[in-house]
């Protein structure tokens, strides 16, 4: 009787998945069979991404906010999240709390000012953090 490598498979998926694996078991090479399953190449250190990133979504803090206020409106959005807006003060006030949100957080929506705010970077407006400024 002809041992066959597995129980699970016919011969045909057998000899299919020794083929996909080969070059990994002799170290060189792909372990795909398929051209369009290969990983791409990433840059060398210090070497320009092949992809830059599309005009205004380049990483960094955006023209008009630093790095603090960056941080500051993440958190807020975080906890903020499901708010449907326009909110009030009070709104956002519990809407943090039923979030369960840090004490930071909710000290900066008790310091927001009594009013209704249309939409996250409103907020942020409101607290000084900046808002990005869109080069169209």
């Amino acid at each position: 009787m002809i041992e066959r490598g597995s129980d699970k498979h016919g011969p045909r998926l057998d000899d299919q998945q020794k083929h996909e694996t080969e070059g990994m078991i002799r170290g060189c090479g792909t372990t795909h069979a398929e051209e369009w399953k290969e990983p791409e190449a990433m840059p060398a250190p210090g070497e320009e991404s092949l992809r830059p990133y599309p005009p205004g979504h380049e990483p960094g803090v955006p023209e008009g906010m630093t790095r603090r206020g960056v941080d500051l409106r993440s958190d807020l959005a975080k906890w903020l999240s499901d708010t449907h807006w326009p909110a009030s003060k009070s709104e956002l006030r519990s809407r943090a709390h039923r979030s369960g949100a840090p004490d930071p957080v909710i000290d900066l929506v008790e310091s927001l000012p009594e009013r209704g705010f249309r939409n996250m970077a409103d907020v942020a407006k409101a607290l000084g953090l900046g808002v990005e400024k869109r080069r169209w």
